[in-house]
């Protein structure tokens, strides 16, 4: 153990989130003192890894329509906490192209069957809720965010099983279903709305039809990007980027990429692997990650979707508005219950907050340039949801009392995205590990941000080296910091 003295000669803000009730709290630590330390920690600019592209949560109808029960007062309190610069400034967003299992019904843009010209095409059923959302969004001052879409499905009459859930595309329809993807996305260009990027299908590999979903294999979205979309949208929306697989970080998630990128063409139109987080409550992944990297250190790898996925758990979801339950090892998932036996290991119950953290932190430490929370608000019971999946979100809306709860989830949120700005650069960063989790960026303006994630039950004292500058902190048990040097 050593100790440094204070240096002053640089700006050090940090903000914290504990267990004891600190939410995203200014902290005035003294820096005055000379302290042994638990940690010694060195960041270093000199490394740099990937560019972020941005940090933030995903548009839904479901959570458009409970954000439409409160009052306008509510709404906008809401919105600007999560878009607002001085609430969590999220800078990158995900929406549905047509219903998904987090929509009030089935719909599709192509409601005519046979309408391979799509005559018909309209986006009128986002009308209500999705785009009204989007845009109040857009408004929030100084608010600045991309916007990544993808399908569930197609139009049911495009598939070969004729029906919203399940069922693979038709080959007869695999332009049909390009064109109707880059229709989509010069509507929402009318409307004010720049989609940023596209995913050919959310989790091709299915659901088990248990709500939306198109299966394609690798070897056939190898076919529809190389052929369909990709000259389609490089045609029609050429800024437009294509983030092809968009599942769990699993050993699929290899198979995928070495079929699409061993293929030249179909490559060039890609920019990069989206994942979800399903595979595990406990493991982000990182070995699958760090070999996509290594494999494909050109391709970027992006997290799409996670969230706290309950199941319909009526006891579960009685806890969601007790804040301590998301430091406590009480939550299940899926996998909890029907995993296979030989997988029941990655899913046991396990902390909320720490599942978000962890996820954060070492996913951006294994190459993730981007990472997007599911649903931004659901109502107290995790919907609406026309598939039965209940869901937990990171605020949970009341609308009959008109108030709504920011669970320590956003906080895990907004301690990234508020502070870690599109065009940051992960730096290097030594002397954490399992118990200490931390991650560093340099922004653009040459600030660095440090955030350290205290999993252990006793507080540590960590010593902080960067260049000439020297400091300790202490932080708590249970604690995730954000320190920003200026």
């Amino acid at each position: 153990n050593i100790s440094y003295a204070s240096n002053q000669s640089r700006d050090v803000s940090i903000y914290q989130t504990s267990r004891q009730g600190d939410r995203l709290k200014l902290i005035d630590e003294p820096f005055d003192n000379i302290r042994l330390s638990d940690y010694n920690i060195k960041i270093d600019p000199n490394q740099t890894y990937q560019t972020i592209i941005g940090i933030g949560s995903s548009f839904t109808e479901s959570a458009a329509a409970v954000w439409f029960e409160l009052s306008k007062t509510k709404q906008e309190e809401l919105i600007n906490d999560y878009f607002s610069p001085n609430g969590a400034w999220i800078s990158l967003t995900r929406t549905h192209i047509g219903s998904c299992d987090f929509s009030v019904k089935n719909y599709s843009y192509a409601p005519v069957p046979d309408d391979a010209e799509l005559i018909h095409f309209n986006i009128d059923p986002d009308r209500k809720y999705l785009l009204p959302l989007i845009k109040a969004a857009q408004g929030v001052s100084n608010s600045t965010f991309k916007i990544i879409a993808s399908p569930w499905t197609s139009p049911p009459w495009m598939k070969t099983n004729l029906d919203w859930y399940g069922g693979e595309l038709c080959k007869s329809h695999y332009q049909t279903f390009s064109d109707y993807i880059s229709k989509y996305i010069t509507m929402y260009q009318k409307e004010g709305i720049d989609i940023w990027g596209i995913t050919p299908e959310n989790e091709p590999l299915g659901n088990d039809s248990n709500w939306e979903s198109l299966h394609f294999n690798p070897h056939q979205m190898l076919d529809f990007i190389k052929h369909y979309l990709g000259p389609t949208l490089s045609i029609d929306h050429p800024s437009v980027s294509i983030w092809m697989y968009d599942q769990n970080r699993e050993e699929e998630m290899i198979e995928w990429a070495n079929t699409i990128y061993s293929d030249e063409l179909a490559s060039s139109y890609v920019m990069g692997t989206a994942v979800h987080w399903y595979q595990s409550t406990v493991d982000i992944g990182g070995d699958i990650l760090d070999q996509h990297h290594n494999l494909y250190p050109d391709k970027q790898i992006l997290h799409t979707e996670g969230c706290i996925d309950s199941i319909g758990n009526d006891e579960q979801i009685g806890s969601w508005l007790e804040d301590d339950w998301y430091w406590r090892a009480e939550a299940t998932d899926w996998g909890y219950f029907w995993a296979k036996p030989e997988n029941k290991k990655n899913h046991p119950k396990y902390r909320p907050f720490y599942r978000y953290t962890r996820d954060l932190i070492q996913g951006f430490n294994n190459h993730l340039v981007g990472w997007i929370d599911w649903n931004m608000m659901l109502n107290e019971r995790g919907g609406p949801n026309h598939a039965g999946n209940f869901c937990l979100a990171p605020i949970l809306v009341n609308s009959g009392l008109d108030t709504y709860h920011l669970t320590p989830l956003y906080y895990s949120i907004a301690h990234v995205s508020k502070f870690v700005r599109p065009g940051a650069k992960r730096i290097g960063l030594s002397g954490c590990d399992d118990q200490l989790m931390g991650v560093s960026f340099e922004n653009l303006d040459g600030s660095k941000i440090l955030i350290l994630f205290n999993t252990s039950t006793k507080n540590s004292v960590v010593s902080i080296e960067l260049d000439k500058f020297k400091t300790c902190l202490e932080i708590p048990a249970e604690a995730l910091q954000t320190i920003i040097i200026k």
